[in-house]
């Protein structure tokens, strides 16, 4: 049995992909999680289902450039190549057009012929051919509400999943490739209300300005809609600066002088160093985690079994820490506790998209 323990390149031979529904998705949830783990051996593919042409520039030094107003489809291709470099991953388009986010219902007011309205067993299509190519290990994409209210998203959720269950099924879609299960899938977490609520708690306690205090409310609310489980958690603040870069890279999304990189926000990403994900589908065979509990995984990779036959051994990712006002690294064995008010995403900390 291979010691990957011993190795500069741990997770060789090991594959995850994550499915988004628009260029920059990729490089505001999961990021450095991608990042790390492709320093560290994996191959890493983002799948991004739609090309983001419905976006606005929200860039106030691209506004009127030729680029955007002739081209923006084109133009955010060559971000989302310069965000992979940067990100040292794989990349993949679906291929699906942007739907927009419309003031409304989307069944209505989405246009034809855009994601949204693609019959789901035709876009699942799609995602079941990238999965018996790829062949990943584990795989990442929304829940069911899609992380935000966006119809894209939403739809990212059920096509992802009719595809991870199609692609392991013999005699469907024979065409697409040999069957291939994922053993493990999960939902990005790591923009959730309950993560917001903690870090506000934090610099409260330590006497620093949060910037989510007009959003209690709104994230208490968040949080008592849906029980999110907080299964895992990735350590990979050495990566914040490559994930913030491979940000900067779309442009057209993301002013490099506003309030995310800045102040408040970029305290609270310096006090919290990690990445949240939840555990949605487990194929590994091991005995079900308690779901009453977060934090139970530091590694995404925990558990599944390699293309030699070896398992994946707990703690071979460190667990996380936390970073207090003074500079002080804790564990986080505070966060490993019984799951209370139920946990929902929110988009508190991401950049503003206007898709």
């Amino acid at each position: 049995m291979r010691d990957r323990s011993l190795s500069s390149q741990p997770y060789a031979g090991l594959r995850l992909l994550a499915v988004h529904a628009h260029p920059d998705d990729e490089a505001s949830k999961g990021a450095a999680t991608s990042a790390k783990y492709a320093a560290l051996g994996a191959r890493v593919m983002v799948l991004t289902m739609t090309g983001g042409e419905a976006g606005d520039i929200l860039n106030p030094a691209l506004e009127q450039t030729p680029a955007a107003v002739r081209d923006i489809a084109g133009l955010r291709r060559d971000e989302m190549a310069e965000a992979a470099r940067l990100l040292g991953i794989e990349h993949a388009w679906a291929g699906y057009v942007d739907s927009g986010l419309p003031d409304g219902d989307p069944d209505e007011l989405t246009p034809r012929g855009s994601f949204y309205r693609v019959p789901v067993e035709v876009s699942a299509r799609t995602v079941v051919s990238v999965l018996r190519r790829f062949r990943p290990h584990v795989m990442t994409t929304y829940d069911e509400r899609g992380g935000y209210p966006h119809p894209d998203h939403i739809r990212t959720h059920d096509v992802s999943m009719i595809a991870v269950e199609q692609a392991g099924m013999a005699g469907t879609n024979p065409e697409l490739g040999e069957p291939w299960t994922v053993q493990k899938v999960y939902y990005n977490q790591d923009l959730s209300a309950h993560k917001f609520l903690r870090i506000h708690e934090r610099m409260l306690e330590q006497g620093l300005e949060s910037p989510f205090e007009e959003q209690l409310e709104w994230l208490t609310q968040r949080d008592e809609e849906r029980h999110t489980w907080l299964t895992a958690r990735v350590p990979c603040s050495e990566y914040f600066d490559i994930r913030d870069r491979a940000l900067i890279a779309h442009a057209t999304q993301i002013d490099p002088q506003g309030g995310f990189f800045f102040g408040p926000r970029a305290e609270a990403r310096r006090l919290w160093k990690s990445e949240e994900f939840e555990l949605a589908v487990d194929h590994t065979g091991r005995e079900p985690l308690d779901r009453e509990q977060n934090f139970l995984e530091s590694d995404l990779f925990v558990g599944v079994t390699d293309d030699d036959g070896d398992a994946v051994p707990d703690g071979l990712m460190p667990e996380a820490v936390d970073t207090d006002a003074t500079g002080t690294e804790d564990a986080v064995t505070e966060d490993v506790v019984t799951v209370g008010a139920a946990s929902r995403e929110t988009p508190a900390e991401a950049p503003e998209e206007a898709r």
